[in-house]
């Protein structure tokens, strides 16, 4: 009998509505698990499975994993996990949950949430707005804030072993890839891998290196009250859940990509960047590609796992043809740019870097830099707690503009597009952005709109990063704008006009 026959016995009693006061049950496989939820509760069991990078395969490592799991993801969601029950057989032979007689089989109880909530499931059905995927964003940014830091795993050595295991099970997968697409992401994998190892061994002795989730894509994320709540993070293997922060992150990136949601992709990041304000990280946007390229490699041999295990379906054919082809299209060369958008208050800077940064590339789309955002950064305050008109002086406005520069510099020398949201009315803020862009291709729009308009735009905003009112718009009627040799963009119309007027103008470049 196989270690997984064996199991049959508790997953028959599990899935009976009589174990559970007659509540109906519904019992989910993954790869490496049975869950069975039934009533107000949740029994998640560890499958006597082994795997390259997991190995459920006695009951003792089961016990293990579900005692882990316990430990790492209490702090994440606590108002999921319960506890670990034994599933127990009496001398009579009877299973019971918790009972007196010997310990058969070890289950995570949980608190049992509506799946039809978790975040594969909304995208399906297209619910991933935008302040979803701006919470999104912040709840990452708010879980590796208290991720414990590790600083003796060395999680580079740790990235090539994994780099050399998704060659190694891609190349027994001949349905997934050419034999000559394998080969090419490969190489491609390792020379992005060889490029930026120095830098990461700099992220790991700053303590980028943290004990994260692990397995962030959307399946492992559910709404509850309307919050986004990480569960289920890596349990088995506590190397392969610590590890850059932004490897965490690249995961659900690369996720919300493969569902072709790029707008929430780029929302996400661009939210984590805000919130998480580390300038360093510009820098190790370098290393994002190679992070999300490994995660679809991973995703491709996994889902390919399942269909080993469950048998042939075609949907899970397709989906890891398309990670592993991902894969290989995250790692293409990408020419950075540097677009700087600029005009008076209420011509609708921000609302166009948004709808431009996630076409630019590379993936998740371009980094979006805003001059409000950063001054409230600069005194500490949330974005829409309002200022004081003295943080608003000359001098702190050139620290602002100084920032900005700094940041976009450090994004496109590594690699990334910028997306900048500044008023620009000084030439030398323009010419300072313009050097900022060092390699790449850079571009400014100034937008244009007439003073009403401007107006009647400042006075509708609600919960906005901008301090700007009527007093500010119409003072600034008086500014001395200087020759502007930046493409001038009519932004009086609608939003998706300024939108298509301002791609004209790129697209001449």
């Amino acid at each position: 009998m196989t270690a997984e026959a064996s199991q049959q016995p508790v997953i028959d009693f599990l899935s009976d509505p009589a174990t559970h006061g007659g509540a109906p049950v519904k019992r989910i496989d993954t790869h490496a698990a049975s869950i069975f939820l039934a009533g107000e509760r949740a029994f998640k069991i560890k499958r006597a499975v082994r795997f390259p990078f997991l190995d459920f395969s006695t009951l003792k490592k089961r016990k293990e994993a579900c005692e882990n799991e316990m430990t790492v993801n209490r702090g994440l969601a606590p108002s999921i996990y319960r506890g670990v029950v034994p599933i127990t057989r009496a001398p009579n032979g009877r299973l019971a949950i918790g009972g007196k007689g010997e310990p058969v089989e070890w289950a995570v109880e949980m608190r049992r949430f509506d799946d039809s909530q978790t975040l594969d499931h909304l995208a399906e059905t297209g619910r991933v707005s935008e302040a979803l995927a701006d919470a999104l964003g912040r709840a990452v940014a708010a879980a590796h804030r208290v991720a414990p830091t590790v600083t003796d795993l060395h999680f580079v050595e740790t990235l090539a072993r994994i780099i050399g295991q998704n060659e190694t099970e891609l190349a027994a997968e001949p349905h997934l890839l050419s034999l000559q697409d394998l080969r090419a992401l490969a190489a491609a994998t390792r020379d992005a891998f060889e490029r930026v190892k120095p830098l990461l061994q700099l992220r790991e002795r700053a303590g980028l290196v943290r004990r994260c989730h692990g397995d962030l894509h959307l399946g492992n994320i559910v709404l509850i009250d309307d919050k986004p709540v990480l569960f289920d993070a890596i349990e088995f293997d506590f190397r392969i859940a610590t590890c850059d922060v932004f490897y965490d992150l690249a995961f659900l990136l690369m996720d919300l990509i493969e569902r072709g949601l790029h707008r929430a992709a780029n929302i996400v990041f661009n939210r984590y960047l805000a919130d998480t304000q580390r300038i360093h990280d510009l820098d190790a946007l370098a290393a994002l590609p190679l992070f999300m390229s490994v995660r679809a490699a991973i995703r491709a041999k996994v889902t390919a796992a399942r269909l080993r295990q469950d048998g042939s379906q075609p949907e899970l054919t397709h989906t890891a043809r398309d990670y592993a082809t991902l894969a290989q299209k995250l790692l293409a060369p990408a020419k950075a740019r540097l677009i700087a958008i600029g005009g008076l208050s209420g011509t609708g800077k921000s609302r166009l870097a948004r709808a431009l940064a996630p076409g630019l590339p590379p993936l998740p789309g371009a980094v979006v830099l805003r001059s409000d955002v950063e001054r409230k950064a600069l005194f500490g305050v949330g974005e829409t707690e309002r200022l004081p008109e003295k943080a608003y002086s000359a001098e702190t406005t050139t620290r602002v503009y100084a920032t900005l520069a700094e940041k976009a510099r450090r994004a496109t020398a590594a690699g990334h597009s910028v997306v900048v949201d500044a008023v620009f009315a000084q030439p030398s803020e323009r010419a300072d952005i313009a050097k900022s862009a060092g390699s790449a291709a850079f571009q400014g729009l100034f937008l244009t709109a007439n003073l009403e308009t401007r107006l009647a735009r400042v006075g509708s905003r609600t919960s906005d990063a901008s301090d700007a009112g009527s007093t500010v718009a119409r003072k600034q009627e008086e500014f001395d704008l200087g020759q502007i040799n930046w493409s001038k963009v009519d932004a009086s119309g609608t939003p998706d006009e300024t939108l298509i007027r301002a791609e004209a103008m790129l697209d001449r470049k």
